[in-house]
């Protein structure tokens, strides 16, 4: 069996991009915009926080999806197709029917709670749940919309994948001896991206049901493909590596136009129209470079290793599956206190971080030990 060097860069991306989430839902309380409502707000919003959540909002996901690419390609090098299949369920699939059942129903009840549509108790109000899906009744599967899309797209691309697997590449993390890969090679992946974003995202918004949100389901296919076709062809790497400068400042001045047309409300309204398609593609320019940027900058620290690292992306998945239900709860709690925006925010986020780590080491942790022992 090949041996595999771990690139602790992806690591160090992949434990950033899931402390974000703990950011930008707890910045989600003080945000009413054109993204979509959170489950419990703040009766003043925050112009800063708004901002920040339109600047995550543009690479944050498609930078998971790339990361998840990159994570199979590692599991399909140590794994057969069965295996892979078999980890896939348990890893996504359980856990998200756990979730649904169990972590979504309180953050609807909170919200009902909120906007004053319910006014019984949580076990009166869970039945409801069941009632239909979003939006002609209360069922949903809240932030674990992640895992559905990602065990879908894992399956889809598996024969594409295994193919890849059965050509000879370089595993150790150095170039091909062939040529190398140019700025070009980088820019024509934007293409697609483009896209799928100019001629879906007009129709298809956003609306996280699977069945019926093709733009962000091909985008996201489109950018776990890419991760994995990073690691498959190094010579990729080596093209950001020369070129890392170059994609930080163009992804700063795309996102800096961006959020200008935003604050001035120049963004086309949104229909099938040349000005409206044109922005929907730059902005799929836009997330590209800064998904590339930050593969860029982390690049150096690939060979870094850390106590703090490793254990963050132990608990990575348990934050990512506990943050948003313990942020609707503490939000809940916080947002009538008399403090200042700031203070809500960080009192969220601090609580809420705490509490997901503290659920991990009392139940994943403890879970473990238990089978131990056993």
């Amino acid at each position: 069996m090949t041996h595999l060097v771990r690139s602790h860069d992806l690591d160090l991306l992949r434990l950033m991009a899931v402390a974000l989430l703990i950011t930008f839902h707890s910045a989600a309380v003080f945000y009413e915009g054109e993204l979509g409502s959170f489950y419990v707000l703040n009766a003043e919003s925050s112009v800063g926080l708004s901002i920040f959540i339109q600047f995550v909002h543009q690479w944050h996901m498609p930078l998971f999806f790339f990361l998840a690419g990159a994570a199979s390609w590692y599991s399909l090098q140590t794994r057969s197709q069965g295996e892979y299949v078999r980890q896939r369920l348990r890893r996504l699939l359980l856990p998200l029917l756990i979730g649904i059942l169990v972590l979504v129903p309180p953050q609807v009840y909170l919200h009902e709670l909120q906007i004053g549509g319910e006014n019984s108790s949580f076990l009166r109000f869970y039945p409801k749940f069941f009632d239909g899906i979003r939006p002609y009744g209360h069922f949903e599967w809240g932030h674990l919309w992640f895992l559905a899309y990602l065990l879908v797209i894992s399956f889809v691309c598996l024969p594409v994948m295994l193919q890849l697997s059965g050509e000879s590449m370089s595993t150790d993390g150095s170039p091909l001896p062939l040529e190398t890969h140019g700025l070009g090679s980088l820019i024509v992946l934007a293409v697609p991206l483009m896209a799928v974003e100019a001629v879906l995202r007009p129709h298809w918004i956003g609306f996280q049901n699977l069945y019926d949100d093709w733009a962000n389901l091909l985008l996201y296919l489109l950018y776990f493909c890419y991760g994995y076709l990073f690691c498959h062809d190094t010579r990729l790497w080596s093209a950001l590596d020369e070129h890392r400068w170059l994609l930080s400042v163009t992804a700063g001045l795309a996102m800096a136009l961006l959020i200008v047309l935003s604050i001035t409300k120049m963004v086309p309204g949104r229909a099938y129209s040349a000005p409206y398609m044109v922005y929907q593609g730059f902005r799929g320019l836009n997330s590209w470079c800064w998904v590339l940027a930050l593969l860029a900058l982390a690049r150096p620290y690939r060979t870094f290793s850390h106590p703090i690292l490793s254990y963050g992306n132990r608990v990575a998945f348990s934050v990512y599956l506990f943050h948003q239900p313990l942020i609707v709860i503490i939000a809940f709690f916080v947002v009538p206190l008399s403090l200042d925006i700031a203070a809500k925010f960080v009192l969220i986020s601090l609580l809420s971080l705490l509490f997901s780590v503290g659920l991990h080491e009392g139940l994943i942790r403890g879970a473990e030990v238990v089978r131990e022992w056993h």
